[in-house]
């Protein structure tokens, strides 16, 4: 992790004031920008979106899908979180403590609002970031790689039918022709830039060539985030101004879910017997959250001052430190999980025969 992203959290801080400071003093030049769109989708933030996703996504190696079986446990239980538990968990959690516990303190008109942007943020599973929680963990590469390739090729179908459905139980008119432009928009047309991209370098000048323009283009990911933040908080500025405690209340469905996710990949890998280096980027794939695509799909779902929009960037400025304790967890608990009964006997039976 490069010390830019280390401080991520401290940009993303400095952007939010930045935002809140540039919308007070300049409204006219904010919602220009906010008023460039096509389709309800914001061209400026589109660009952006971009920026920050081809990047990401030419670090992913489809290939690494004829891996998948080295590592069937693993697989089988991030698909189950990410797909099965995570963006369901999420709704519950927003419906409780959002549409429930926390609805006197929200403002009314933007309770479904923000219970949709935890949808959008739980339900679409991280492609890039994971790559550093995994290094952190002492994680299998391969099976991280592997896991990605395997994420990213559902989300293309399977992201805009699970928000749709999320949506709607949440009593949320769901703007199909929005959401599946942005599906298109930001996962399937960066997939398959991303993936041109990759195969041209690839061509030219083999892995050292990509990772070299990797290097370079590595920032730019970073920096239209930052970019897209002052945005939205220049829209979102006066609301979080005038109550501060939205952030704060945003954050406690988050954390819980980050937390239980995690937390139950871990213990079903080890239930299951996988192996340690397996069960770390397991548990943290199936907790963090792709909130680059998230904030990109709110944006184009609900605007730019949308609750939905203000709940992903609750979920960016979070995610750093969050997932940081995450991986201090898993590493500081290997000893116990390796313990584990059914850890053992996989391990013995995979281990080579002693010779004499």
């Amino acid at each position: 992790m490069s010390r830019f992203e280390r401080f991520l959290t401290v940009w993303v801080a400095l952007c939010i004031v930045a935002g809140v400071g540039l919308g007070h003093l300049f409204p006219g030049v904010f919602q220009a920008v906010g008023g460039a769109e096509v389709a309800n989708v914001n061209l400026p933030v589109a660009a952006l979106i971009w920026l920050m996703i081809i990047p990401m996504l030419m670090k992913v190696d489809f290939g690494a899908m004829r891996q998948v079986g080295r590592h069937w446990r693993g697989i089988g239980v991030t698909l189950f979180i990410n797909w099965a538990v995570k963006p369901f968990s999420m709704a519950a959690l927003g419906a409780v403590f959002i549409g429930y516990l926390f609805r006197p303190y929200l403002p009314a008109g933007e309770i479904n609002s923000y219970i949709a942007g935890l949808i959008l943020l739980a339900a679409a599973p991280c492609t890039a970031m994971v790559f550093v929680w995994s290094n952190l963990t002492r994680g299998e590469p391969h099976f991280t790689l592997s896991q990605v390739a395997v994420n990213d090729a559902i989300m293309i179908v399977a992201f805009a039918p699970i928000v749709g459905l999320l949506l709607g139980l949440s009593a949320i008119t769901v703007p199909w022709a929005t959401l599946m432009l942005s599906v298109g928009l930001y996962i399937v047309v960066p997939v398959v830039l991303a993936q041109v991209l990759r195969t041209m370098l690839l061509k030219q000048g083999g892995d050292a060539a990509l990772q070299r323009v990797l290097g370079r283009i590595g920032p730019v990911s970073l920096t239209a985030l930052l970019a897209t933040l002052v945005l939205l908080f220049g829209f979102q500025g006066e609301q979080i101004i005038s109550q501060p405690a939205i952030i704060a209340l945003l954050a406690v469905p988050i954390l819980i879910q980050v937390y239980f996710n995690a937390g139950l990949a871990y213990f079903l890998n080890r239930a299951t017997g996988e192996a340690h280096c397996v069960a770390g980027p397991s548990a943290l794939i199936g907790a963090s959250n792709f909130f680059e695509l998230a904030v990109a799909a709110a944006i184009s779902l609900f605007g730019f001052s949308s609750g939905a929009a203000l709940a992903t960037v609750v979920g960016v400025l979070i995610e750093v430190p969050v997932m940081l304790t995450v991986v201090a967890i898993v590493n500081r608990s290997k000893g116990w999980y390796e313990r584990g009964a059914a850890v053992q006997r996989v391990a013995a039976r995979c281990a080579p025969p002693i010779t004499r």
